[in-house]
């Protein structure tokens, strides 16, 4: 087997368990030194406990991997400077920056506090802002002393509930789509300095996902979230070098690059709004809803 990410050094955030428990433990597999991030919190972000990170560092180091916990909030601004350094500091560089970490407080709109908000955007938006900042800072430095393309990566999470919608979750989506405009952006901005900016939207089995509804066995395997993983080493390789900002579903028996909005039906302007509304309802009936998944019931 073919190690795609030899002697890289990787940040995987929300590490401890699910999807980014898979990321860390097969970017090691592919030769990546791995900082597991965790705060060890229930899916609701409350509480803390490092000892799941710690399993997940010691399995790595157990198959003769590289790997230190670090159990930083991502969503504090220190804290996400605190995380770059020690990956810097442990292991003498950054590479590859995985945001994975993730909170639920799902609530229809009617009902949604103000903590359920602003928790969810938090942990989820400025969760993925933060590291990736000071990761985007640190390369900035590197392309300078190197005179040359720094090769990082930087793999976002986005969701179906953010690029399609899913009913009582406008928290947990508006964040989700958050990211993937984010990640749309960061990449034109530092694809200069040699650095990609991908998204994935897993679907997976995890503690996140099992209340949604009842799975059967078949079900369950075909979403384990190792199948999301192997999409995310391969955008942390170097041979990825020219894929950016790209949201691409992976999970479930399928991997599928997304298309983002674009311009669909249009008429020239018109002043009066009654004709207007009538052709707007035309336009809207000559396009796609913004999933295309009509009847489709999204994870």
């Amino acid at each position: 087997m073919a190690r795609l990410c030899e002697d890289r050094v990787a940040i995987v955030t929300g590490a401890a368990r699910g999807v980014g428990r898979e990321h860390a433990l097969l970017l090691a597999k592919h030769g990546a030194k791995i900082v597991v991030n965790d705060l060890g919190g229930a899916v609701d972000g409350t509480g803390a406990d490092k000892s799941q990170a710690q399993l997940v560092a010691e399995e790595i180091i157990a198959a003769g991997g590289e790997a230190v916990v670090n159990g930083d909030d991502v969503s504090s601004w220190n804290g996400a400077k605190n995380m770059i350094d020690q990956a810097v500091d442990t292991f003498g560089k950054l590479d590859i920056l995985v945001n994975n970490a993730g909170i639920l407080r799902d609530r229809m709109l009617v009902n949604m506090t103000e903590e359920e908000w602003d928790s969810v955007i938090q942990v989820h938006l400025k969760g993925t802002f933060a590291p990736a900042r000071h990761a985007a800072a640190y390369w900035r430095v590197r392309s300078k002393e190197t005179d040359g393309p720094v090769n990082g990566r930087i793999i976002n999470t986005s969701s179906t509930s953010g690029i399609y919608g899913n009913v009582g979750q406008t928290n947990y989506g508006a964040a989700k789509a958050g990211i993937a405009a984010f990640t749309i952006i960061a990449a034109r901005e530092l694809r200069r300095i040699g650095v990609t900016v991908n998204a994935i939207s897993p679907t997976a089995y995890t503690r996140m996902t099992d209340s949604l509804r009842e799975y059967t066995e078949e079900e369950i395997e075909i979403r384990d979230p190792r199948w999301v993983s192997p999409t995310v080493v391969y955008l942390a390789s170097e041979a990825a070098h020219d894929i950016t900002g790209r949201v691409i579903q992976a999970g479930a028996g399928q991997v599928a690059v997304c298309e983002g909005w674009r311009r669909g039906a249009e008429i020239e302007q018109m002043a009066d709004p009654e004709a207007l509304g009538s052709r707007i309802r035309e336009m809207c009936g000559q396009v796609r809803k913004n999933s295309g998944m009509d009847g489709f019931e999204l994870d």
